[in-house]
This record gives structure tokens, sequence and C-alpha cells, in this order.
């Protein structure tokens, strides 16, 4: 029987499904077979580009809609009472509490099984395509490798321990019996993607011109790889003796999860993000100094913290001559395209007319732009539903390297100090009392001290109350006079709690991805284009740092092509190599020395660093579990502004205590503090349980026998 490629098509683990493959109608005809495919170098492109499309549903950041993960215990969404257009009741909450079933939110399972089918059958025949030079041919084939590893790491990241399709992929003629194959042990699973990621670096370039910037490149492969193996190396999947793991077996009662701890795995994780450093193709996104305002959008930038050494030095050794604060920011804003962004590994933005992210197979609430929607303020005609908690709002440093004042303290940490008070007219004009953002007005009058004198990239993230918003592009009329504003979430506000749901849940919001001309108007959007931030620099070097700090030894390890050999051990100049250029961009000082000597102490530190670095990128999420952290972070009482409290009073005393009363920290309604162990890894559907009998289903999720 011919080879047809409407009838074999693939969206399970080794088992035939529906011909409904996406828009695969639109490129070949019904009897088009795969020997005219890989003919045709029209067709073959086609096939590829194919390939690559389901990436457009299996997103690192986006909205909701696409990646729920993106909210851990550092954000919250606002949907209780609604119904969301996937058609789930208040969702956020059924996924906070692990409401859901077996069925939920099954996307990534079919996209991903679909464009592994899809990469298997191109690196089966695109050799047999003459149409192309054998560097061509190469890079084809290492683009394919790559989607392919991809997609398997988005399923171990999520499910766990996957099946692994044969080389060759899965042997049409057979019953659907022989075709079931069973799950891999999770170091199985991340030494095949990490050896695929690495023969697909080979053959990859360092760089792609700016119609194809969105196709891998060698870091993405090498930066992939190198998280994968951080994975593979981390308390959940290394020497994990719990009873979750215990029950997480295959259908030979097999673990899946090592018992035995194996330190060598994370001098694999440090070699393999040496391998990324060691191209000399990346570095932080730095903007320099601005010694003149611009206006409230892009103001004068307010010197860093004067700590006597990176205060002293330039770019890359210190922040002398770069704005902390521009430079954090420009990263998520949409200031920076993917091809000027130079910490950018991997993203999906768009590529042109040569490139696989066709407008029309993209879903439009798997974007930034969405997610950008859901927390502009009702003011900027947003949805105004995303928040942050005051957890991850204290996470972040003063400008001069320390806690703000009552960190914790509701949730039993902190050192016991209390929150401040309320900025007073004389303390408004004195911008020295908020080296941060002053000029701007964003720190002024009528706010919480809690939020002056803060890290850069807490006013490049946090929307605070009283914080100053820009809407550039919105039109210039007589009533609408000014194109920034001041928003305010006390209760009957604008932007605050009122009847309904366009409120944030904690009273502090979150603008990260937010450019200072972004708006809503109406149902024309002025949003400007984001670049999603699927793989960045400073990922790479956290994560070198994170691996080298376990290390108790010295260790050789292998470059991923074998041509050098990488020594390994850890040393204090090799850990502020990973640790110092993310804390410089920041504008923050160093960590003291007893950090870098005090392993426990380092380890605390950067996973802090993560928390704040990170956010809203889809890595709190996946981090705390890895840690096997969740239980411990999840169950802390989720904690923001009283947002019960209005701005009374007809005097400034009274108007005090009531400013006073909402900073003052409670416990959110309708956030519960849940955790659950069956969330390690999400669930098998009952479908695919059945389609493939030798699946097992995760631990404390139905099995549907």
């Amino acid at each position: 029987m011919k080879n047809r490629v409407f009838i074999f098509l693939l969206a399970s683990s080794g088992l035939l499904a529906s011909c409904n493959f996406l828009e695969v109608d639109k490129y070949f005809d019904e009897q088009l077979t795969l020997e005219k495919v890989f003919s045709s170098k029209t067709y073959t492109e086609q096939w590829l580009r194919n390939t690559y499309s389901y990436m457009n549903y299996v997103v690192d950041v986006s909205s909701r809609e696409g990646t729920i993960e993106n909210f851990a215990d550092d954000l919250c969404f606002n949907d209780f009472g609604e119904t969301s257009i996937l058609g789930d009741a208040e969702e956020y909450g059924t996924f906070l509490t692990v409401a859901y079933d077996e069925s939920y939110r099954q996307t990534t399972w079919t996209y991903c099984w679909q464009g592994i089918n899809k990469a298997c059958t191109f690196l089966q025949h695109i050799d047999s395509n003459g149409a192309y030079s054998d560097a061509d041919r190469a890079d084809l084939k290492a683009q394919a490798r790559f989607v392919r590893a991809y997609y398997y790491w988005a399923l171990l990241k999520k499910y766990g321990p996957i099946p692994l399709l044969p080389e060759e992929g899965p042997d049409y003629g057979l019953s659907y019996d022989e075709l079931s194959i069973p799950r891999r042990p999770y170091w199985e699973c991340a030494d095949y993607i990490a050896d695929e990621f690495a023969k697909a670096a080979v053959d990859l370039p360092l760089k792609r011109d700016g119609t194809n910037i969105a196709r891998p490149t060698r870091g993405a492969a090498l930066g992939y790889r190198a998280k994968v193996l951080l994975y593979a190396a981390s308390p959940l999947m290394n020497g994990n003796n719990d009873s979750y793991a215990a029950r997480l077996v295959d259908d030979q009662g097999n673990r899946l999860i090592s018992a035995e701890y194996d330190e060598r795995r994370w001098a694999l994780a440090a070699a393999a993000a040496l391998d990324v450093m060691d191209l000399n193709v990346y570095e932080l996104v730095h903007s320099p100094v601005r010694t003149v305002s611009m206006g409230r959008k892009y103001p004068k930038t307010v010197k860093p913290f004067a700590d006597g050494e990176f205060s002293t030095m330039n770019w890359p050794d210190g922040y002398a001559d770069i704005d902390p604060f521009e430079s954090y920011r420009s990263v998520f804003n949409g200031s920076e395209s993917a091809s000027t962004n130079s910490e950018l590994l991997f993203t999906r933005g768009k590529n042109g007319n040569n490139g696989w992210d066709a407008s029309e197979q993209y879903d439009k609430n798997f974007s930034i732009e969405k997610m950008v929607a859901d927390l502009l303020p009702k003011s900027a005609q947003g949805r105004n539903r995303i928040s942050m908690t005051q957890k991850q709002c204290d996470a972040y440093y003063m400008y001069d390297g320390k806690d703000v004042p009552g960190k914790d303290s509701e949730i039993g940490g902190g050192d016991g100090s209390v929150r401040p008070g309320i900025i007073s007219d004389s303390e408004a004009s004195d911008l020295s009392f908020a080296p941060a953002l002053g000029e701007d007005a964003s720190v002024r009058k009528g706010i919480s001290k809690q939020y002056a004198n803060r890290e850069p990239r807490f006013y490049a993230s946090v929307a605070y109350n009283g914080r100053v918003w820009g809407r550039g592009s919105e039109v210039y009329t007589e009533s609408k006079p000014i194109t920034y504003y001041q928003s305010w979430y006390y209760r009957n506000s604008d932007n605050g709690k009122k009847n309904g749901y366009e409120f944030p849940l904690t009273g502090i919001g979150f603008m990260k991805y937010v450019h200072p001309d972004d708006s809503q108007q109406g149902d024309a959007s002025a949003i400007v284009a984001k670049v999603e931030p699927a793989l960045r620099y400073a990922d790479i070097l956290l994560c070198y740092a994170e691996a080298l700090n376990e290390l108790q030894t010295s260790y050789t390890v292998p470059s991923y092509d074998g041509r050098k050999m990488h020594q390994l051990s850890r040393s204090q100049d090799e850990l502020e190599r990973g640790v110092h250029p993310v804390r410089i961009r920041a504008g923050l000082p160093d960590w003291p020395d007893a950090a870098y000597e005090n392993r426990d102490l380092f380890r605390e530190k950067l996973k802090r660093e993560r928390q704040i670095e990170f956010v809203g990128e889809c890595q709190r999420y996946y981090d705390l579990r890895r840690w096997k952290d969740a239980e411990k972070e999840y169950t802390k009482p989720i904690y923001g502004c009283n947002m019960n409290i209005p701005l009374s009073g007809s005097s400034e005393t009274e108007k005090e205590k009531y400013r006073i009363l909402f900073h003052t920290p409670v416990e959110v309604p309708n956030v519960p503090a849940v955790f659950v162990d069956k969330s390690y890894f999400w669930p098998f559907s009952k479908t695919e349980l059945k389609r493939n009998k030798r699946l097992t289903q995760n631990p404390g999720w139905n099995i549907y026998d």
C-alpha cells in the first residue's frame, strides 16, 4: 500500500488517529504520496513549515488561554464568576486547586505528537530530495531534529516520563496493541532529548537572518539541551525517594524516576550551559545611560546604588554606563525586535514570508499581546485581571540589595521589621527618597513607602497602587489631553474592586510586558507587538550557576560536539560568571562572599534570583516542582492589599488612615493555598490510556481500567 499523507497521521504515542490534521489538506492532495512530496522542493518546505506550526499551540509564554502554567505563587488571574472562552467556569480557580480532570487542557499532548510524527517522516525522507545542496539539506534535517526534540521536551516537562518513538517512526502495518509503547524512565528521556538537541546543534547556524529569525540556531538547540539536563539533575527527578516517585512506574512496575542520586547529572547540566556560553554569541540586553529625560515614558536614568564595585565599572563588568530599568524593560515590552535582542536564544517571533509562523494558523489567544490586554488597567481599556502576589512583590530587593522592610512578615518570614507608611508631600518632592523612576512621578505622594527605593526590575514589572502608566498610542483629544495616567486600586475607583471580576485580586498589578505606548482603544488594539522570550541567555547563566553550586567534586565532561573537554568544579569565580551579568544588568550589588562560600545559602539566593528575573515567563511553576519546593511554597497563604478599602475621608488624616489600611496585607479571598502532589505532572487523558495499552497514568489521577 502506498504511504499516502492523508491517511497516516499520528496524534498520540504510537497510535493512529483521525486524518483531521491541522491544515494538511491546504498543501497536499489526498493522493499525493510521500515520494512525490519529497521530490519537490516546494512540498518539502511546506511539510517542514507544517511541522513547525504546532509550536504556535505549545507556547512557553502567552496568555492564560495559551499557557495557564504562567501562574504559580507569583501571579493571580481574576476569572472568578466567569466562564472562559475555553468553556471552563472559573478556570483559574479550577487550575489553582487542581480540581480539573484528566481531559483538561490536553493541547500540548495532541499537537506535540502530531509534530513529532511529522518531523520523523521528514527526517526519513529528506535525503531523497536532490533539489538541495548538502549544506542546505543538513540545515533542514537539523531544524526537523530540533523541532522533534522540542516537542519531546515540552511533553517531558509537563507530563513527566513519556514514550519515545522509534527513530524511523511507527510501523503503521502493526496492530494497535503492537503499536503501544511504554513510558521510558525520566533520565532516558532526558538523555535522548539532550542528544537530539546536540545532533541538531552541529548543523544549525550560529545566527539567522531577519526573515528566518524564529527558526532555531545552534544556541537554541544547546540552550534547550542545558534546560533538559538541568531538570534531569533536579531533586524531583534525581535521587527522589518520596512516595510520589515510588508510585510513578511503567506498565511492568519499573520506577520512572531515579531513587539513586547522581551528582554527575549536575556536571552534565553545567557543561551544557557552558557550551552555550562558549559560543560567544549572546549577552544580556543593556541600554545606555539616558542623560536627558524624554518624558514620563523614557525618564532620565536614575543611577543605581553606589556599591563601590559594579557602580565604578562599565558594562559588562559593572553598571556605571547602563540604564538597568530600561535594559530589563526593553527585553519584554516590544522595544527589542527578535533580531536585535542579543539574549534571545529562541522565540516564535514573526518570520516574514519565508517563515513558518503563518498568521492564518496562529491563535491570538496563544499570544503575549492577549496577556497584555488582560493586565492593562481599565483606564487603558484593558481587562485589569492579572495581579502579583505580595510574596512576589516582596521578593524584589531594595535598590541597595537589602530586603524591603516587612518582607514576608504575614507568612512567617522576614526579619521582624514592619512595613513602612505612606509618602508625604515633603518626601514626594525629594527625588533622593525614590531613586528609581522618581522623575517620572511613579513614586510620589499617597503611595506606600514599601514601593519606593526598590530595584529597577521592580519598576519594570510591578504595577503597584498609584503607579503611572503610559498609553502613548492613544489619540490626543480635548477630553483626553494626556497620554499617561495614574492607576489606583482602591475599592470603587476606576481600576479597583467593583461588581464583576475586572480588578486585580491582590491590588498589585503586573506590567512586565507593557510598553509605554500600549493601550486598548475599543476593538482596535494599540498594543505594541511583543517577542516571546521562550529561552533567554539569562536563563543559561543562572542554569550554569545553579548546576555548578551542587558539585562537591571535580568533573571532566566533553562538549556537545566532542571537540573539547570541560573541567568543572565549584569555585567562586565560576559561580560569579553565572550570577554577575544578571545582577549587574539589574543594577544590583553583588551577593556577599558568604553566599558563594555556603552552598545552601547560594541555592536559596539563586532561587530568589530566578523568581524575580523570570516572573511571568512560565518558569516558576516548573521550578517549584523540579526543586520539590511546591508543597512548601503553594501552601503559604496568598496575601495582597485589602481591596475592600476605599479612599475615604474629608481630611488628609482620614485619607491617610484608609491608605494604610489598604496597604496592610490581608489574605486574598478566592485564592486558596493548595498543593496536591498529583500536580507534579499533568495527567494523561482517558482517550490516550485506551489507545496506548502500555501507557501508565501519573500518580493520583484516574486510571480508567
